[in-house]
């Protein structure tokens, strides 16, 4: 029998929630402790896992019971958490987007080697079968080179309860920092190619919620391919419509007209920034526990909207039930089985990291990969001017 690897989650906000599916049934993982500020989430996790809670992130790292820590706190405490766990001899998986700054991203890195733990970067939709398996597709030759990438994805980003801290670009807020790191970590992973440079746009069109809630971008790389990413949070079109009404999580969604602008209407019985804030704590593990936070029924792989990539010989589109070949002469899809464990491809890479001692895809330096083209984004909307790469892998 395969011995479960021993998780400390620093932060049960809403990042856990979505893993918590993953962790809870995956025998490959321990929840075994946590930390976090709110009484009644930690309670919860205690009671409902068997397991220690702290209030403090310092007492969680120095548990000798934790063999790794989840990092899920928010963006702007991901460097002193890492740092952290890298000083007590924890392997960490630290969530998107890795941290605020390149200096952070380089700091962490050097942490985790100093002190001779793994350092992963996610989850981000690039742990997905079906762009994994695209990327091996690509991999195989079969299809020649890839010369196009075109992504897309519409959703209601910025109508979902929110801290005030999530709409200041400056403190890591907006769709550029936490929706980019999705695409621009698959865009990477099928380019197979190192990024040279970016050009982008970004939207900021409500007064009420002012931070970046749209971009456009190009991304160049040295190979000559090219990529473009298109994502918009302003809850109107919705393009799980292009994927057969399969949301981002895997969860079959409804596409009728009742569940049109609910985000909005749900978000307007916020009279006041408490109230906002009351909601989206509310969507957090706590109160609730674990039952709220189960999937249930039928499920397919996540996804993060339309994906393109035109390949000499073939336009591969990855689904939600497997990747979509459009070939010289035919086409066909190359069917993937439903997921038994959502995400469980997480778990297969930290697994293989902290206790086989592999090195992980999206390590550090994976990570600061992404976050520098994230951070070229913004840059690049703001002088209108192409930004060069520096730390790409």
């Amino acid at each position: 029998m395969t011995a479960p690897l021993n998780l400390g989650v620093i932060g049960l906000g809403r990042a856990f929630t979505l893993m918590l599916p993953t962790f809870a049934v995956d025998p490959r993982i321990r929840l075994v402790a946590a930390s976090d500020p709110r009484t009644e989430a930690r309670e919860r996790f205690a009671a409902e896992f068997n397991a220690k809670a702290f209030e403090d992130a310092e007492a969680l790292c120095a548990d000798p019971d934790v063999a790794a820590v989840y990092v899920a706190s928010p963006h702007q405490f991901h460097v002193d958490h890492v740092k952290l766990a890298a000083r007590h001899g924890k392997h960490v998986l630290v969530e998107k987007p890795m941290a605020l700054s390149v200096d952070d991203c380089r700091e962490m890195i050097a942490a985790a080697k100093a002190g001779g733990v793994k350092l992963l970067v996610g989850h981000s939709h690039s742990f997905d079968l079906p762009y994994l398996r695209a990327r091996a597709m690509i991999g195989s030759g079969a299809y020649g080179r890839v010369r196009m990438i075109n992504a897309l994805n519409f959703t209601d980003f910025m109508y979902r309860p929110r801290r005030p801290e999530e709409l200041d670009a400056s403190k890591g807020g907006g769709v550029v920092f936490s929706q980019a790191a999705h695409q621009v970590d698959i865009v990477r992973l099928l380019a197979q190619a190192k990024a040279t440079s970016v050009r982008a746009f970004t939207g900021n069109w409500d007064a009420a919620r002012h931070t970046e809630g749209a971009y456009s971008a190009q991304i160049k790389f040295e190979d000559g391919s090219f990529a473009s990413l298109t994502y918009s949070g302003y809850a109107h079109f919705d393009s799980d419509e292009l994927m057969g009404w399969w949301g981002e999580l895997g969860q079959r969604r409804d596409g009728g007209a009742a569940s049109y602008g609910r985000a909005r209407a749900n978000l307007a019985k916020a009279a006041s920034v408490a109230e906002e804030t009351a909601m989206k704590n509310a969507r957090a593990y706590g109160p609730s526990g674990r039952d709220a936070f189960q999937t249930g029924g039928e499920i397919a792989h996540n996804h993060f909207g339309l994906m393109v990539v035109s390949c000499e010989h073939a336009d591969l589109r990855p689904l939600p039930n497997g990747v979509m070949v459009y070939g010289d002469t035919a086409r066909h899809l190359d069917e993937l089985p439903s997921p038994k464990i959502p995400r469980a491809e997480v778990v297969d890479e930290l697994y293989a990291a902290a206790m086989l001692d592999q090195a992980p895809l999206h390590s550090g330096e994976w990570g600061l990969a992404t976050l520098e083209i994230c951070l070229a984004i913004l840059q690049a909307a703001k002088s209108g001017s192409e930004v060069k790469l520096r730390w790409q892998v």
